[in-house]
């Protein structure tokens, strides 16, 4: 066969990735440069206007994303200290560890909106049974009603749904380390506290940065659970970028507006997890 011809086969390959991938990337980028809004529907070009506005009138966008962005690195920070104290608690000869193993994935295998709609009965003022608990001890937490609880709230349901994720990649990792550095270690007269120290974090370096930058990127679209729990209250206070980006989108139609939010906040986050995975490898992983 020519070895043009074997490029062929990579057509539909090709046109499937320029559809779902390069074409809403391009399309957004012309809606950001247009005036379309629900009076002027279209794409009328108005050249940086919208960005022009993002940069030096709206306030609101950048407090969204600091928002965002101590809400993610909170959530994945305790998702993966979670997660990685689960999988090496399974991870050894542990009784019943496979029912353990299982037990520890639910959360991850339930649809997140169901479980934030029970999580928000939960944590409700006056019925939940968070409260109840505590009505005890004569303290009643307005949960989704006060902003620091609101923001701890939600912090403690992300960390509920998705630590069962960190925890089985860091548990995968876990099971294919060699046995031999374990061996080694014990020889020297390593306990299992050095063990961890010096063998087992080492080993599982990058795979943790993986977990952690995978986590980072779902982190950073919170949209699902900020809707259901909060709608983003109590005022701004649980308000993330994916949220303000609906709500000028598909709630005020401002959608050439919402466009050129939502290209920046890509190159931001972009941006932003690279810088983060080179401060993971260089913390992480000792350099020569």
């Amino acid at each position: 066969m020519n070895f043009r011809h074997k490029h062929i086969f990579l057509l539909p390959g090709l046109l499937v990735l320029i559809g779902i991938l390069i074409f809403p990337i391009l399309f957004t980028i012309r809606l950001s440069l247009s005036s379309w809004d629900s009076f002027y529907p279209g794409l009328d070009f108005i050249g940086l206007e919208n960005y022009v506005r993002l940069f030096t009138e709206d306030q609101r966008f950048w407090e969204s994303f600091f928002r965002l962005s101590f809400l993610s690195l909170t959530t994945v920070f305790l998702q993966y200290v979670l997660g990685f104290s689960l999988a090496l608690m399974v991870w050894r000869d542990l009784a019943f560890k496979r029912f353990f193993r299982v037990l520890f994935l639910i959360p991850m295998m339930t649809t997140p909106v169901i479980m934030t709609v029970i999580w928000k009965t939960v944590f409700h003022e006056s019925l939940g049974p968070v409260n109840d608990f505590l009505s005890l001890f004569e303290i009643t937490p307005l949960w989704l009603s006060d902003e620091t609880l609101a923001k701890v709230t939600v912090i403690i349901v992300e960390a509920w749904q998705w630590t069962p994720f960190m925890f089985l990649l860091l548990l995968a990792g876990l099971l294919s380390l060699p046995e031999e550095a374990f061996l080694a270690a014990s020889i020297d007269g390593a306990g299992p506290v050095r063990k961890f120290i010096y063998v087992t974090f080492p080993l599982m370096a990058p795979i943790s940065i993986g977990a952690i930058i995978i986590r980072l990127i779902e982190a950073s679209k919170i949209m699902d659970t900020i809707y259901v729990l909060t709608s983003g209250g109590p005022g701004t206070a649980t308000e993330t970028s994916s949220f303000y980006i609906f709500i000028k989108g598909l709630r005020e139609f401002q959608m050439g507006y919402s466009a050129a939010l939502s290209f920046t906040y890509l190159v931001i986050m972009i941006i932003s997890l690279t810088i983060i995975a080179k401060v993971l490898v260089r913390v992480m992983i000792k350099q020569d």
